[in-house]
């Protein structure tokens, strides 16, 4: 491991915004800030939004700049890159910021049911295997973790280039009467992107160098709190058409 990965990782641990939970606290138990995160944490009751799968956290930070009668929290497992973000919300005195490593996996252990007011995901592994298909962040299996945390007239937000992933997470939109209020697959291209969807990650900005349209769907689990899983007559065909242009 280099020294870099490792100074990162000693002053994650210095940051009050970096939230690093022990395995035995997650597994199979309730962390100690599920059902909290207002009074203990954010010291206010502010909608908490996350991003999931948050990277180095730009979108994190910017949603957290743009918004600040709402808290954010970034969730990775990769504390290397989420070290930026906590940085960056430190230095600037960001009381609306948080950020959490764990996998989304132990997610339910975290937070309680209708503590998440919004959940964003951007720019995930598409997982274009099939067999892959339960990794998706917008899977059925995903989709049941968030409706045990997400209010029931919460959001979640997909921004990705994958359009094998865009078209996928419709399918599971239409299987599952899910109420979406926006599916666009070219934001840009459309003239869509306003100035929350025109923030850039790092992932984006090399997408968007290589021609590839940013899509963007935003759609309500409602009243629903349990998802099956099902198999998706588009995988194969359009998952060689997404690899194939991502490369």
């Amino acid at each position: 491991m280099g020294k870099d990965k490792l100074k990162r990782f000693a002053e994650n641990k210095t940051f009050a915004c970096f939230v690093e939970p022990e395995f035995e606290e997650m597994f199979g138990v309730d962390h100690p800030l599920k059902g909290n995160w207002h009074r203990d944490f954010f010291k206010n009751d502010n909608p908490i939004v996350l991003e999931l799968g948050c990277g180095k956290g730009e979108y994190t930070v910017a949603l957290a700049e743009r918004n600040p009668d709402k808290n954010f929290i970034g969730v990775d497992i990769k504390g290397a890159r989420m070290w930026r973000g906590a940085k960056t919300a430190t230095e600037n005195g960001m009381a609306n910021v948080g950020f959490l490593r764990t996998r989304i996996e132990f997610i339910t252990s975290l937070f309680a049911p209708g503590e998440v007011a919004e959940i964003w995901i951007t720019f995930p592994d598409p997982q274009l295997k099939t067999r892959r298909a339960k990794k998706r962040l917008t899977s059925p299996i995903f989709l049941t973790h968030y409706a045990n945390m997400l209010a029931t007239d919460g959001w979640i937000n997909l921004k990705t280039d994958s359009q094998h992933l865009y078209n996928y997470t419709q399918a599971v939109i239409e299987r599952f009467g899910l109420k979406c209020e926006v599916a666009n697959n070219d934001i840009y291209g459309s003239g869509y992107a306003d100035e929350v969807l025109s923030v850039k990650t790092a992932y984006e900005t090399v997408y968007l160098q290589r021609g590839l349209p940013i899509t963007y769907t935003r759609f309500s689990l409602g009243e629903k709190r349990e998802f099956a899983m099902f198999d998706w007559d588009g995988d194969d065909e359009l998952a060689k058409d997404d690899e194939d242009a991502r490369k």
